[in-house]
């Protein structure tokens, strides 16, 4: 387990498992003979892509930021991605029970990011976690109710909308704070409405931030503003959104923590020679 502290918040880094991405997939238009020096791929051309949550104890509060892939795919998927489901086993191993919970935070509604919200209960789906309130941004979740060809595969409503038709779920618009300390900023280009969740404490002098920037930034491989994923449905979008990220984080030495780094799950950005990005892990 990764952990740290921000101020009064205790940060933890809880992993549902690996996952198979496509590495051509995974690195869009950057040539293979580049992205290949920094990610080795198995001969089908899979990566290892990590599943990281992020737990922040606020003291009164338990917050748990994105859910995994959970345990609800079909047999078809599971072939394709894998379904390691490991993260109610992780959380198990830190003294975190489900009803433990008191929020979940989604940056967006993709399966591989929300799947353990909600688990089979009889002929339904209850949430996973009982007790939380669920947040996740309403133009992200009527996207995913469009069922567009471009991305229908990535959004199962399973993980959702029973969550949304119960209350238990609600559907934000735009920037808020959730607790005092914890608040969530939109970052478009993955999606339109993808959202960061950004952990700021400690005092005037010594004031600290973390984020979890989400898929505007995977891993700690696609620092640089032209590396973005081929399921980017904004690219040019996730590059102006990654120089908006830099253009606060680098100066104010954010801690940016990343969804699908599996080695990495969080680091410093900073510039090195002739300005390139350089990740300097914690």
């Amino acid at each position: 387990m990764h952990r740290t502290t921000i101020g009064d918040f205790e940060l933890t880094v809880v992993s549902d498992g690996t996952y198979y991405l496509d590495g051509g997939a995974f690195f869009g238009v950057v040539p293979k003979t580049m992205w290949s020096r920094k990610a080795m791929p198995d001969e089908q051309n899979r990566l290892d892509a990590g599943l990281n949550s992020l737990l922040i104890r606020t003291g009164s509060k338990n917050i748990l930021v994105e859910t995994g892939i959970g345990n609800k795919l079909p047999e078809k998927l599971v072939e394709i991605y894998k379904q390691p489901a490991r993260l109610l086993d992780n959380l198990h191993a830190i003294g975190v029970a489900p009803e433990d919970i008191d929020i979940v935070i989604n940056t967006h509604l993709h399966f591989d990011h929300c799947g353990w919200n909600t688990v089979r209960r009889g002929d339904g789906f209850g949430a996973t976690f009982p007790k939380a309130k669920y947040y996740a941004q309403r133009g992200e979740w009527e996207h995913g109710r469009l069922q567009l060809e471009r991305d229908a595969i990535s959004y199962m409503s399973p993980n959702y909308d029973p969550l949304v038709e119960s209350g238990q779920m609600e559907l934000i618009d735009g920037e808020r704070e959730i607790v005092p300390g914890v608040s969530v900023k939109l970052f478009p280009g993955h999606t339109a409405h993808m959202q960061a969740v950004i952990v700021s404490g400690g005092g005037a002098a010594d004031k600290k931030t973390a984020c979890y920037i989400s898929d505007l930034i995977p891993t700690g491989w696609h620092l640089e503003p032209t590396w973005v994923m081929a399921f980017d449905l904004f690219p040019l979008e996730t590059i102006e959104s990654k120089k908006r990220y830099y253009a606060r984080a680098l100066p104010e030495r954010w801690l940016t923590v990343f969804t699908h780094d599996d080695k990495a799950p969080w680091g410093y950005i900073e510039r090195g020679e002739r300005g390139r990005l350089l990740l300097k892990p914690v």
